[in-house]
């Protein structure tokens, strides 16, 4: 258990780093994606979508507020095209980092657990306790790209990890780009409330998902 969790805690603060690095950075802010995607609906719609999927894509890369922009897409482009470009985003996210830590993620495993039997072993506790974490992990920051890199480090079936990710995805992507069309900055009440409850169900959710898993192995 602790040669997995050593690979992400490693995993995390790469992440993590981003997320300082931006925030005391200002290059990505609230503010600034406000002002690019009105920018964007200006000259085209089409132009919206593609900026939306390209901030929810660079999340796995750099730390963008994905709920945010979700919200921000429904609010510019509809519940419909607000959720499939959410979608959209997400899902290629997801995949490009399973399939970036399949093609690289032994690099990493192999410096840290050396062990080649702690190894086979890390896998096998993610591999069965990892569908819990991916289905509930947008209750924080980080986690989504962490469980779809730690699906591709320890080669978990893609059909499985698609499945997950799409269950965890959609619903969520869906939920939030509709409050943000029903919402306006004048009102916005219904995506703050939206961002609150979806906060709090995944959050709790996640909580005790935890404690279950802290008690089974113990």
């Amino acid at each position: 258990m602790k040669s997995l969790f050593k690979v992400m805690i490693v995993l995390a603060l790469f992440f993590a780093s981003t997320f300082l690095i931006l925030k005391f950075s200002g290059l990505v802010t609230i503010e600034k994606i406000e002002y690019w995607l009105n920018w964007a609906r200006n000259v085209d719609t089409f132009l919206v979508i593609l900026l939306v999927i390209s901030l929810l894509f660079a999340d796995l890369f750099i730390a963008v507020p994905t709920l945010t922009v979700i919200i921000l897409g429904g609010y510019f482009l509809g519940p419909l095209y607000g959720a499939i470009a959410a979608v959209t985003g997400l899902f290629l996210a997801g995949i490009c980092g399973y399939f970036i830590s399949i093609r690289y993620g032994y690099i990493l495993v192999n410096f840290l657990i050396r062990d080649p039997e702690e190894r086979n072993k890390a896998s096998e506790i993610f591999l069965r306790h990892g569908a819990g974490v991916i289905l509930l992990s947008r209750a924080t920051p980080i986690l989504p790209e962490l469980s779809a890199c730690m699906a591709g480090i320890t080669r978990m079936r893609f059909s499985k990890f698609l499945l997950l990710w799409l269950i965890s995805t959609v619903p969520y992507s869906v939920i939030a780009a509709y409050a943000g069309s029903v919402s306006t900055l004048e009102n916005p009440q219904t995506a703050i409330f939206t961002a609150i409850g979806l906060t709090i169900f995944f959050w709790v959710s996640w909580l005790i998902f935890r404690r279950n898993l802290t008690s089974s192995m113990s």
